[in-house]
């Protein structure tokens, strides 16, 4: 469980990392966007998909602390 985590853990830091790089490029999503309307821009991809590789990195991270699942 912990190989697990650690490898969840170093895709998380890097798809955070890279989606935050990426977003850099872009410009930013104005204010008021719904989901579905900022999900139509590159941004808003970007942001979800840091948001997404934040969650995954979390979880590797628990996996690590946690490894028995207690």
């Amino acid at each position: 469980m912990r190989t697990f985590g650690l490898v969840l853990l170093v895709i998380g830091l890097f798809g955070f990392f890279y989606c935050q790089g990426e977003m850099q490029e872009h410009d930013p999503l104005p204010a008021g966007l719904s989901i579905e309307a900022a999900l139509r821009l590159p941004a808003g991809r970007l942001q979800v998909g840091q948001y997404a590789a934040g969650f995954v990195g979390a979880v590797g991270l628990l996996a690590l602390m946690f490894p028995k699942g207690r």
